[in-house]
């Protein structure tokens, strides 16, 4: 069983920073996988970002491709989210997730919430 906790959202103007962060708990993190993603009101959850157990692979939906960056640091079991450049679509509840066997996403944390005014 994993548990996550993200923190860092808030409210921020268009073209302003933010950056999350995800601990979670366990002796294990450094061998998961790690996502990020974001549900807006009335939508589908979608996929923002993931890193790879190693942290040498990352990759990115193409909307915020070049905007935010995906990091790791195990020995603080923790994944971050960078976002610049932010937009009012942006706005979204933020979730963490772990992939613990490459094959899904099972864990997931509670979400914090990220607005973007314009």
């Amino acid at each position: 069983q994993v548990q996550l906790a993200e923190s860092g959202g808030g409210l921020v103007q268009a073209g302003g920073s933010l950056r999350l962060s995800c601990v979670a708990s366990g002796r294990t993190f450094s061998r998961y996988d790690l996502g990020w993603f974001r549900q807006a009101p009335g939508k589908e959850r979608e996929f923002v970002a993931a890193i790879t157990r190693s942290g040498g692979n990352t990759y990115y939906a193409d909307s915020v491709k070049g905007r935010f960056t995906i990091s790791r640091d195990n020995a603080k079991n923790t994944v971050y989210l960078q976002m610049n450049s932010l937009k009012p679509e942006d706005t979204a509840v933020y979730y963490c997730a772990v992939d613990p066997q490459g094959t899904g996403y099972d864990y997931w944390g509670q979400g914090t919430q990220v607005t973007v005014s314009s």
